[in-house]
């Protein structure tokens, strides 16, 4: 999940850097915020969460906090994003945004472990929280960098296995320095079981997908640009010597027809030549 969400936003980055309108670049952005942060963080999170499970206790998610641990990914992301991707592109621009976006998504994972429910309490070890933060800071930073230098779909790819090798490792490293206190209290666990979440989930990463999709096919790419732009310019230049070789290859006023400095044209005198040749050719058949 992190890999594919980190792919499709990447790419989505990518056309977003190559757009000239701004209101397409703004939303092909806010679909690379939903992607990263939806996917790639938020969704890696709750697909890990599936496989967790605390002895003697049932595990239980705060729907409220839950859905705002989601908003704190995909905004957070898209700050990032924006501050990056909009205006001029500068490095001190990734050095803004990283270390906001970094700790936003960290603090989205927290986010995400309060939502849970136990018969008992969690605690974390400082010094991995601090760890999951700094890993966080280096791969937000990281990841808006690739956002500027990447190009091609071989370093997109290996950018996006980077930057979700970087996610996972950031919540992992949390998840190690959790500690669990049970409670001997035989209370019922309020809030809802983490299979509840799995359709949610899948629908959400079929939208993106869809999304995205839709979003690259609708907007070419620097080497689609590049070739159009290399045909119109091929079309220009043929227009413009068909206009200066005379109408008998279907442009041109008169041949022979002078400039305004008193000299004709090569192209226009070529044809000139070729018209006096032509009639020639049919004074002499018809001697």
């Amino acid at each position: 999940m992190s890999f594919l969400g980190s792919l499709l936003g990447l790419v989505s980055t990518a056309r977003a850097r190559i757009a000239t309108d701004k209101r397409r670049r703004a939303w092909l952005l806010v679909l690379a915020a939903w992607s990263i942060g939806g996917t790639g963080i938020w969704v890696m999170h709750f697909m890990a969460m599936v496989g967790f499970s605390v002895t003697d206790s049932p595990l239980r998610f705060d729907v409220p906090i839950t859905v705002a641990s989601f908003f704190i990914a995909v905004i957070t992301v898209g700050i990032g994003l924006f501050i990056v991707g909009l205006g001029e592109r500068k490095l001190w621009k990734v050095f803004v945004g990283g270390p906001i976006t970094g700790v936003s998504v960290a603090f989205m994972h927290y986010t995400g472990m309060k939502a849970m429910n136990i018969n008992g309490s969690f605690d974390y070890k400082s010094s991995y929280v601090v760890a999951s933060y700094a890993i966080a800071i280096v791969a937000a930073t990281v990841a808006l960098w690739f956002t500027i230098v990447v190009r091609g779909m071989l370093a997109t790819g290996a950018a996006a296995v980077v930057m979700g090798v970087a996610v996972c490792s950031m919540h992992y490293t949390g998840m190690y320095g959790m500690q669990v206190h049970l409670a001997h209290s035989t209370d019922n666990v309020p809030g809802v079981d983490v299979n509840w979440f799995l359709a949610p989930i899948v629908l959400f990463v079929l939208v993106v997908v869809i999304a995205l999709a839709s979003a690259v096919m609708a907007v070419p790419s620097e080497r689609e640009q590049a070739e159009a732009e290399a045909v119109r310019r091929k079309i220009a230049e043929g227009q413009a010597l068909r206009a200066d070789a005379g109408p008998i290859f279907g442009g041109g006023p008169v041949p022979g027809a002078a400039t305004a400095g008193g000299e004709t044209p090569p192209g226009r005198a070529f044809a000139a030549r070729a018209a006096n040749g032509i009639a020639d050719a049919r004074r002499q058949r018809g001697r």
